[in-house]
């Protein structure tokens, strides 16, 4: 199969999405399918093969995302020349249209993955003032119509579209992980994170890897930090990214007066970021924007223990205490993770094996092998019964205008 992918985000710009596509583009090729990957330009981008770059410029309130301005043409004569299957589009926006405008033109499905939970995001554009809840509405229903198919990463998103009044085909299908990646060996490395950071052995390490920004609620996290500094005086939280919140953040953890147990890492390459899961001792989370959560599922790939605010997809995921523990409300964090660090707890490898295979990347790209075939079927459905509703009608909506 040929697979023509269009999304707004791909490397070497860090993001959830940019991963989730590079993991399923690889898992495809794996299998013998051919995937093109069209995207905005980036200028740190290198020349690859496989991907098609189109003239971008940064978007106004998220200067780390780029808009395509230019090239769209040059991408359709691209798609035709591929002689592509169907197109999966991962974004709502620009590129995400010209992915649907292609598929129309080439006469084949388009099916799309709803990644992002834009209600949670609204307050980055003119203080939520601008756009409303109702805008995100309309705007998802208007690129939902005539789709194949929909790929949800949770329930979440499935009853959220249902309220939007969505009826394309939809599938929950969580995005894998490459447990080759965090299954890395890097005791070769000079120095261990402990190491690079003047950590010991008896520090309990805790570990936030995720955007730096306010909905991924990373403060919840530092104002629980004095209450497990009571009970557990060897804790250090490690802040693993970047993100306009920094500043907030920091300050936060100044007015607490905890500089001595909060570390800010910055940003790390993502061939490290296995290296940070691996060697700390738990992986901590409070967001509650997570559509499904990558880091989740990479922390547990890592064989690291997750304390994490409870959602549909964690309370799957997490079923057993070796697996990790969550939380109801960001005041339940730090008793939470107090009450679970000290608990006695015994590993399930059997129960670890079963999670680890629903959420790899071979299980999750044939789930969607399985998805675009569905999507194949509904479309020649969909063009059949429309073909036989223009029969119907009169020859006259037909003629061209004299």
């Amino acid at each position: 199969m040929k697979i023509g992918f269009f999304t707004d985000t791909y490397f070497p710009q860090i993001s959830g999405v940019a991963t989730s596509i590079k993991t399923l583009k690889d898992e495809l090729e794996k299998n013998g399918h051919e995937v093109i990957i069209f995207t905005t330009s980036d200028p740190n981008a290198e020349d690859e093969q496989g991907i098609v770059r189109m003239p971008s410029i940064p978007f106004i309130s998220f200067k780390d995302r780029r808009v395509v301005v230019s090239g769209m043409i040059d991408a359709y004569e691209t798609a035709k020349s591929h002689h592509l299957d169907i197109i999966h589009t991962h974004t709502e926006f620009g590129t995400g249209w010209l992915g649907k405008y292609i598929a129309k033109q080439l006469g084949i499905p388009t099916v799309h993955t709803y990644h992002t939970m834009y209600e949670d995001y609204l307050h980055y554009i003119a203080h939520g003032k601008l756009i409303r809840p109702y805008h995100v509405k309309q705007a998802s229903r208007a690129f939902c119509r005539n789709l194949s198919g929909v790929v949800c990463p949770s329930e979440r998103v499935v009853e959220k579209l249902r309220q939007y009044q969505i009826h394309a085909p939809m599938a929950i299908i969580p995005t894998g992980v490459n447990l080759r990646k965090f299954a890395t060996d890097f005791s070769e490395m000079p120095l261990s994170i402990r190491e690079e950071h003047g950590l010991t052995e008896d520090n309990v390490l805790l570990l936030s890897l995720s955007r730096l920004s306010f909905e991924k609620n990373i403060q919840a996290i530092i104002q629980g930090m004095p209450i497990i500094l009571n009970a557990v005086p060897t804790a250090k939280l490690l802040i693993v990214g970047k993100g306009p919140y920094l500043k907030e953040l920091q300050e936060l953890v100044s007015e607490l007066a905890i500089e001595q147990a909060v570390v800010f890492v910055g940003e790390v390459l993502n061939q490290q970021v296995g290296r940070y899961y691996r060697e700390v001792d738990y992986f901590v989370n409070a967001s509650d924007s997570e559509s499904q959560g990558l880091t989740y599922i990479e922390a547990l790939a890592s064989s690291t223990k997750i304390v994490a605010k409870g959602n549909d997809y964690l309370d799957q995921l997490i079923v057993d205490p070796a697996l990790g523990q969550t939380f109801e409300t960001d005041d339940d964090f730090a008793e939470t993770f107090i009450s679970y660090h000290h608990q006695e707890v015994v590993d399930q490898p059997a129960v670890r094996q079963e999670k680890l295979y629903e959420i790899s990347s071979e299980n999750f790209a044939k789930k969607i092998e399985h998805f675009y075939q569905d999507a194949q079927s509904y479309y020649q459905v969909f063009i059949e019964e429309e073909e036989d509703e223009r029969a119907h009608l009169p020859l006259r909506l037909f003629k061209k205008k004299e």
